[in-house]
């Protein structure tokens, strides 16, 4: 093999390759540093990249599997996580000059779970300022979307989608809170996936909202989420909020076989009066409905009334939880901070406690709307976002009071399963019209609790019916 074909392998394909001897790690390693000098300057989805380390473990993998000692799915294989996971002696910055400097002391334990599985850093990916929503507030820089350099990538995991996209990785790692894992999956045309909450150990993760956060993979391809998270996933006795629940093999429910599975299409985020969602965008998630039907399962429309509040329900609880993590940062350090981080931290610290305490009181009710809906659905479907990436705009501060009531309203379409707990997956659906290959359009699935499994299989069930994940962007 062309070792400048090795990156467009999807991860589990080059897993395979390596175990049958076919690619060495250190080939596929190397094939990826190389790809990352030629690429990275126009994604700027790194901010460090770990060349030697990665070559030292590749040959270290190189060796092991000659032995014929295999750690697990992803022995060899390069991949890269958001730079607000703790890496031992590599600095983790959260995108802020704050944190410009930290080095810590030892890897988060999704980290650690990733090179037990065998598989080889190769950095540390771009992110939103503090995994704050907004894809231009970067210490770095921006990173930016492979369809469409002029596009955001999704927030705040942006460096996650832009690597994932453009093959300067084979798989990684992001966190979601308000849809940080499915944002840059739908924009980026990948596969993302936010797990039940508390199925993922979150200790060594610099958090933004402890009570949503969690860390999932972002890959291209729903096969691929499925051997990541099957890597990551379980309980960890230093993150005393994952919880004692066996991981299933992910990659063995991919079965293809969804007949007789309730699908449930979730009106009121496929309605543009609502919540603007856009003709192409609907017209997409519609026909991935009809592919799920012809596929056997049993597709109706079902009503979740406080679906299009939910993005002010859960601005409002991150808003004060991401700032109650370090408030003395805002006291001392406010001109290090990107403009738009400063205007939503000091927000935070402005809502009142009854605020909050209705926005919590409100999470409760969404979560009971979509656990009774989970009990008459075995999955959930609706668009990942109302329309496509739209074009970044550098500028600090929102335009209008419009575009802001706007983003409130945008992040009920993800906001909806991170107030509820429960596992969500973003897949690439169609494109659009626009341009010279259009832009990446997404279908959003969620399950019941800490079942990932049926999630991941609808998925990829579609995904194997249709050719829209063959597509490769222009960079």
């Amino acid at each position: 093999m062309d070792k400048a074909d090795i990156p467009f392998l999807t991860a589990t394909e080059l897993a395979g390759e390596i175990r049958s001897r076919n690619v060495s790690p250190v080939e596929a390693v190397d094939a990826y540093l190389e790809r990352i000098a030629r690429v990275n300057p126009q994604l700027n989805a790194y901010i460090s990249v770990t060349g030697e380390a990665a070559r030292q473990a590749a040959q270290q993998a190189e060796e092991e599997i000659g032995r014929g000692e295999h750690k697990g799915a992803l022995h060899g294989v390069p991949v890269a996580v958001k730079d607000q996971i703790h890496s031992a002696g590599l600095t983790t910055t959260d995108a802020s000059k704050i944190r410009a400097d930290f080095v810590p002391g030892e890897d988060a334990t999704v980290l650690a779970n990733l090179k037990r599985s065998g598989a080889i850093l190769l950095g540390k990916l771009n992110m939103s300022e503090f995994a704050l929503g907004d894809p231009v507030s970067s210490a770095f820089g921006p990173a930016c979307n492979p369809w469409d350099l002029t596009r955001s990538p999704g927030t705040s995991s942006t460096g996650s989608g832009s690597a994932t996209a453009g093959f300067l990785c084979a798989t990684s790692l992001g966190e979601d809170t308000g849809g940080s894992i499915r944002g840059p999956a739908a924009n980026c045309g990948l596969a993302g996936l936010r797990p039940t909450w508390g199925r993922v150990s979150r200790y060594g993760v610099d958090g933004a909202c402890w009570s949503i956060d969690t860390i999932g993979p972002i890959s291209r391809s729903v096969e691929d989420c499925a051997v990541t998270i099957g890597a990551i996933a379980g309980y960890d006795p230093k993150d005393p909020y994952t919880r004692q629940v066996p991981v299933p093999d992910y990659r063995a429910a991919l079965t293809g076989d969804i007949a007789g599975l309730k699908v449930g299409v979730v009106r009121e985020l496929l309605d543009p009066e609502q919540v603007g969602v856009g003709a192409q965008t609907r017209d997409a998630v519609s026909a991935a409905a009809d592919v799920l039907r012809g596929l056997g399962a049993e597709v109706k429309e079902l009503s979740l009334p406080l679906a299009r509040h939910t993005g002010a329900i859960i601005r409002t609880i991150t808003h004060v939880e991401r700032v109650s993590i370090h408030p003395e940062w805002l006291r001392e350090r406010p001109g290090d901070f990107h403009p738009n981080t400063r205007v939503a931290f000091t927000t935070g610290n402005l809502i009142p406690a009854q605020v909050y305490y209705r926005a919590q009181k409100l999470r409760a009710l969404v979560r009971q709307q979509v656990l009774e809906a989970l009990s008459q659905f075995d999955v959930l479907v609706q668009p990942t976002s109302s329309v496509p990436a739209a074009v970044m705009n550098n500028d600090p501060g929102e335009g209008s009071v419009e575009q802001a009531k706007q983003a409130l309203v945008e992040g009920s379409f993800r906001g909806l399963y991170s107030l509820s707990g429960v596992p969500a997956l973003s897949i690439l659906c169609g494109f659009t019209s626009d341009g010279p290959g259009g832009l990446p359009l997404a279908l959003q699935i969620a399950g019941r609790p800490f079942d990932e499994s049926t999630v991941l299989r609808v998925g990829h069930a579609y995904e194997q019916n249709t050719a829209w994940h063959d597509r490769k962007p222009p960079i």
